[in-house]
């Protein structure tokens, strides 16, 4: 790493871990109940007003927390299998993670199970996703093409299944669904963000452990094989950790769109190749675009109640539209 480079990287650090404080400051003191920063603060650590301490901790923390984990989980998971795939469209929708994230979701409220349980469903969901794709793309030898087309008809499935069960809801429970199904990170508790923030601790650190792995691939597939590493098993470790990653995320904050598919575009554009501080920096910036897009729904839309993936999935289109344009560009370039 030129010392250019590390420079640039040391600033956009510096620069995101600053923008992240002020966005959760503003999280913690902004609502129906305006906070001052230095009182919201000590709240969070359990000093001050009764009052406040409940609304910071109780409701606002959780709340922010789960957006800053899933926008991490989603940052780092659209980063692996960008790279994996060598493919700048690749994410974890593509794969299916989406439509299982939500079939879990939404079986677990056409049960009747409590709130609590809805991000366990949309885990394993997710995780079951993970697991088909896992053995279907096994079986064709982890061709990448295969692996996509797989993910699709996965996504495809799965998808089908959630509207279905959606139209059978009773009214009552089709809008929690549907609410659900869109992104939304609305009534987060402590128990859940612990409980899959955990997890998604631990699978960021597998990811930084991975690296090396994923880091050899980036070379190629012959490159690869002949410094001796294993392509089929490590590229499907890597997919399984990826698809893990958006799945614990979408525990969090539901099968929100764009996140995974545009961080690792702006790290990239902002910092340059891709190494292993690559992935800390899209961790960083899916935290501050969630958290952003929450915010923004919170505070700066008309409409109340607004899921945090209608913002996202607002910003995807044109960003894919953009991708689509540049993707098409060098293509057209070289017959001219």
């Amino acid at each position: 790493m030129t010392s250019g480079v590390r420079t640039r990287v040391l600033v956009f650090a510096f620069l995101g871990l600053l923008t992240l404080f002020a966005l959760l400051t503003v999280s913690l003191t902004t609502g129906e109940m305006r906070i001052p920063a230095g009182t919201a603060l000590r709240a969070l650590v359990g000093l001050g007003d009764g009052g406040d301490v409940l609304v910071v901790q109780q409701f606002r923390a959780p709340r922010s927390v789960a957006a800053i984990a899933g926008g991490a989980g989603l940052g780092v998971a659209g980063c692996v299998l960008q790279r994996l795939f060598r493919n700048p469209l690749a994410s974890p929708d593509v794969m299916g993670v989406t439509g299982g994230a939500s079939l879990g979701a939404v079986a677990l409220l056409a049960a009747g199970a409590s709130q609590t349980l809805i991000p366990l469903g949309a885990l394993a969901g997710g995780l079951l996703s993970a697991l088909l794709l896992g053995v279907f793309a096994w079986g064709s030898g982890l061709s990448v093409t295969r692996l996509v087309l797989t993910g699709l008809a996965v996504q495809a499935g799965l998808a089908a299944a959630v509207n279905l069960m959606i139209v059978r809801f009773p009214a009552e429970l089709a809008g929690s669904a549907l609410q659900w199904t869109t992104g939304s990170v609305y009534g987060r508790t402590w128990t859940e963000v612990w409980g899959a923030g955990g997890a998604l601790l631990v699978a960021l650190a597998a990811a930084f452990v991975l690296h090396r792995r994923l880091a050899v691939l980036d070379l190629g597939d012959d490159s690869a094989g002949a410094l001796g590493l294993n392509t089929a098993t490590a590229r499907l470790q890597l997919l399984v950790l990826a698809v893990v990653l958006a799945s614990l995320a979408a525990s969090l904050a539901g099968p929100v769109t764009f996140v995974a598919l545009a961080v690792p575009h702006i790290v990239r554009f902002l910092t340059g190749p891709p190494t292993a501080v690559s992935l800390a920096l899209a961790g960083l910036t899916g935290a501050v675009l969630l958290l952003a897009s929450d915010l923004v729904v919170q505070h700066l839309l008309p409409i109340e109640g607004l899921p945090v993936g209608a913002v996202t999935a607002t910003l995807g289109a044109p960003w894919l539209l953009v991708l689509m344009f540049r993707q098409s560009s060098p293509v057209q370039r070289s017959h001219a």
